[in-house]
């Protein structure tokens, strides 16, 4: 895999195609990427203490190298 942390990638197909972003982590075992604001999902987090509230995150999701391009 020729795709590291910190170097900023085009994705070419998908939902987000034609965005770009900076790789956050590069996962090798699985030939998969996370890239900043590319590929989010939105996932219910818990109350971790009582009498906080739980609440809804956007957290991005890894993405195939085959599917973006090293710009």
């Amino acid at each position: 895999m020729k795709i590291k942390k910190g170097d900023m990638a085009l994705v070419l197909t998908g939902d987000d195609r034609g965005k770009s972003g900076k790789v956050l982590r590069a996962l090798p075992r699985e030939d998969r990427v996370i890239i900043a604001g590319i590929n989010t999902v939105k996932r219910a987090q818990r109350a971790r203490r009582a009498g906080q509230k739980g609440q809804v995150i956007e957290k991005p999701m890894p993405i195939h190298v085959s599917n973006i391009k090293k710009v």
